[in-house]
């Protein structure tokens, strides 16, 4: 199992990390345009191998995509980060001219890989590498939902003064502040629904919260976080690399699904071996259904200043 990540800075090199920890892929190649960068990341963690039990090989390159070669899984995140008070939407004109290149120099080496797309806005990026590189809808996958998601678990377990593990929930819809939909009404605290133990008011404040998640790292950090994308994006790789059939929002391709067609946006997946394995349709309350086409609309808007 082979994994290219495209873009060693922060939440590149935080992917990589969480990769090779979690041991399940025999290499990881990290790929960044800055000279010596990449391979200087790759050998700091290769000398974490002993210290935290991973027998991945870590290798760095400096723009030369020969050494993703055969890759199973790559993972974009290279691209400018967001600065306070930037929506993920102005990263457009930049970012879309490196995912469009990068991409299409990972699928001419690695022709049979799966796409992971982590740049931002995350969305349009994934529906751009879909116009662009010609593979099957299943092998090209946003990571946002995931994030959100875990953002949201924080968020519900912070109002609950319960233990994260105690609880469950989603996000679906767009990767941006105003559109994330939180599914609260089917958010869970061991099985039990959220509601039973929070009031409207509060739940309407956690999903407040986690809508504005990235934009509250990035005013505290001066920049984008990294550790949970990081991590997100490393969950994602290792429900296909070890085929786990697991269920996450993932932004994909629309073909009717969800009453939506012809752009990319959060919905829950099923990840395996394949890719995207299934769309699972999951039922919407009607303020849930009118905010999954707010944010459609956004999405399209977005998408809509692409030059393809």
């Amino acid at each position: 199992m082979k994994v290219t990540v495209v873009g060693a800075g922060a939440v590149g090199a935080s992917c990589a990390e969480y990769i090779a920890i979690k041991n399940f892929a025999s290499e990881v190649v990290l790929l960044d345009i800055k000279e010596g960068y990449a391979e200087g990341k790759a050998m700091d963690l290769m000398q974490t191998a002993s210290l935290n039990g991973f027998d991945t090989k870590i290798t760095g390159s400096t723009n030369d995509y020969s050494k993703t070669a055969n890759s199973d899984i790559c993972v974009i995140t290279s691209g400018i980060p967001r600065k306070p008070g930037m929506t993920r939407e102005e990263l457009i004109g930049i970012n879309a001219g490196i995912v469009k290149t990068v991409s299409a120099n990972l699928v001419e080496h690695s022709p049979n890989t799966i796409l992971i797309v982590v740049s931002n806005p995350m969305d349009t990026m994934t529906y751009l590498a879909h116009k662009t590189t010609g593979l099957p809808k299943h092998r090209i996958i946003g990571m946002g939902g995931a994030l959100d998601s875990a953002r949201f678990k924080y968020r519900l377990a912070e109002a609950l003064e319960a233990p994260i593990s105690d609880v469950d929930g989603m996000v679906i819809g767009g990767h941006s502040d105003k559109g994330m939909v939180p599914l609260t009404s089917h958010a869970t605290r061991n099985s039990i629904k959220v509601s039973e133990f929070l009031s409207e008011e509060r739940l309407d404040q956690v999903k407040e919260d986690t809508k504005v998640g990235g934009a509250t790292l990035t005013k505290l950090l001066g920049t984008s976080a990294w550790y949970a994308p990081g991590a997100a994006v490393s969950g994602l790789v290792q429900a296909i690399a070890c085929d786990q059939k697991k269920i996450f929002p993932c932004s994909t391709l629309l073909d009717g699904e969800y009453g939506l067609s012809d752009l990319c946006i959060g919905v829950p997946v099923i990840l395996g071996r394949s890719g995207i394995e299934k769309i699972v349709d999951v039922p919407l309350s009607d303020a849930e259904k009118q905010h999954l086409a707010e944010s459609a609309e956004g999405v399209k808007k977005t998408n809509g200043l692409l030059e393809l």
